[in-house]
């Protein structure tokens, strides 16, 4: 079997199935040889922002010399991107080196009457594989929908959960309070272990903050008060800490979305609170900070082109609060889209209620779930745009957005992940047009 059937293999294996208990994650990684044991891990969990937070500890472990693995979901244009070491995408031996390995597993384990992996336990335990083949010292672990019973919850011993933004999304998985889908993400957190967790959400730092009594962990909240942002350009942003730990340190981000302040921050109390085991002198998380970078969180992938991969409320929210001063100074076109377990028409409303575009390009994207063209663009006309282009297929919708952004005007891609992945392997195949 080469890489592509690999691919496909796991492709096909159902990604919203029902969960196999976690008992079966935990007896899959012991017959693996337990894997998991060989690194400390960080676990990180949230509906916004846990990537990203990931990509700041990463960066900050790299600097201070550690040898580093990275697991996140979903991927924007290949696979491989799930699994970093030292900050690069994994090659595609060593994905089918661990590939052969789960499926020999789950075939077994059909064999004997079993359960075979779900689409994300079988990445979930490659990745186990992989970081441990390579001798990583820490890896940071993104969680993938929930918490409590998710297949990354498997791992018993980690150095520190962290808990990023919590807001409404896969409701249908999660429940449909913030305090029911708190509950779900505080599933990480492990008996004595340090949580450090977004506190500005009420409903879900109560949540949190019992659980963590229940199984006396240490807690430590964070709140955007406990940020200052010094400087906003179009290179980043500059902050500091209220915090005696980092005193005036300045800490300079290469994002402009403020948003990504909580998520430094995050990275950064663990740090602190992580010092005795992982001691790093202040210079050295600055340049982690400074250096860290993360795909599809308002990136510029072009001149003038920003993509953001916003598919739910509270990044919506997050995106338009990033967006609208740009508004004052440049002309805006928008390319949207989204599927169908998302309130695109409320996102589109929020959107549309801030925010005035120029242009408006609509397309399809998700496969199974995608939500006609057409429907998007119905949405935007009530919202009050006459003139809305649909295209059935992302590089025909980006191509028509590019040529009618004009030359003093910005374009931002919003609303799934989904279209950044897509946008991104149009522009590599363009770059010879573009």
């Amino acid at each position: 079997m080469n890489y592509e059937e690999a691919v496909a293999y796991i492709e096909e294996t159902p990604k919203f199935t029902t969960k196999n208990k976690l008992e079966h994650t935990k007896e899959c990684l012991r017959r693996l040889g337990n894997p998991q044991e060989k690194f400390r891990v960080i676990h990180v969990a949230g509906t916004n922002g846990k990537g990203s937070t990931c990509a700041f500890l990463t960066s900050i472990l790299r600097e201070a010399g550690y040898s580093c693995g990275l697991f996140t979901s979903p991927h924007l244009v290949e696979i491989n991107e799930r699994f970093q070491i030292n900050e690069v995408n994994i090659d595609n031996d060593t994905f089918l080196k661990a590939f052969l390995k789960v499926k020999k597993l789950s075939e077994e384990l059909v064999a004997e009457g079993s359960y075979h992996p779900t689409y994300f336990e079988m990445l979930f335990l490659m990745g186990m594989v992989i970081f441990a083949d390579a001798g990583v010292d820490y890896v940071t672990l993104e969680t993938g929908l929930g918490g409590k019973l998710d297949a990354t919850t498997a791992v018993e011993n980690p150095a520190a959960c962290v808990i990023a933004s919590i807001s409404f999304d896969h409701m249908q998985y999660l429940g449909d309070t913030i305090e029911k889908i708190a509950g779900e993400k505080a599933g990480i957190i492990v008996p004595g272990v340090p949580v450090i967790y977004d506190g500005n959400d009420r409903r879900a730092a109560e949540v949190i903050r019992a659980k963590a009594e229940e199984l006396g962990s240490p807690a430590y909240e964070v709140k955007r008060e406990d940020t200052e942002i010094l400087q906003i350009t179009r290179g980043g942003i500059d902050f500091s800490l209220k915090n005696e730990y980092y005193g005036n340190t300045v800490f300079k981000i290469p994002f402009v979305a403020r948003y990504q302040v909580m998520n430094g921050a995050l990275a950064l109390i663990t740090m602190e609170v992580l010092k005795k085991e992982i001691p790093a002198p202040l210079e050295t998380i600055c340049r982690g900070m400074q250096n860290t970078r993360w795909q599809g969180r308002m990136e510029t992938v072009l001149p003038g082109v920003i993509v953001d991969g916003a598919h739910n409320e509270d990044g919506i929210a997050k995106f338009v609060e990033t967006a609208v001063h740009f508004q004052e100074e440049y002309p805006l076109t928008l390319l949207f889209s989204a599927v169908d377990d998302k309130d695109y028409p409320d996102m589109i409303h929020t959107i549309c209620e801030q925010i005035h575009f120029r242009n408006v390009v609509v397309t399809e994207v998700g496969g199974y779930r995608m939500v006609p063209a057409e429907t998007l663009a119905d949405i935007f006309r009530k919202e009050g745009y006459k003139e809305v282009q649909a295209f059935g297929k992302v590089p025909e919708a980006f191509g028509r957005a590019l040529g009618i952004r004009g030359e003093d005007g910005l374009l931002f891609c919003v609303g799934s992940l989904y279209l950044v992945g897509e946008i991104k392997s149009a522009i590599n195949k363009r770059k010879d047009t573009i």
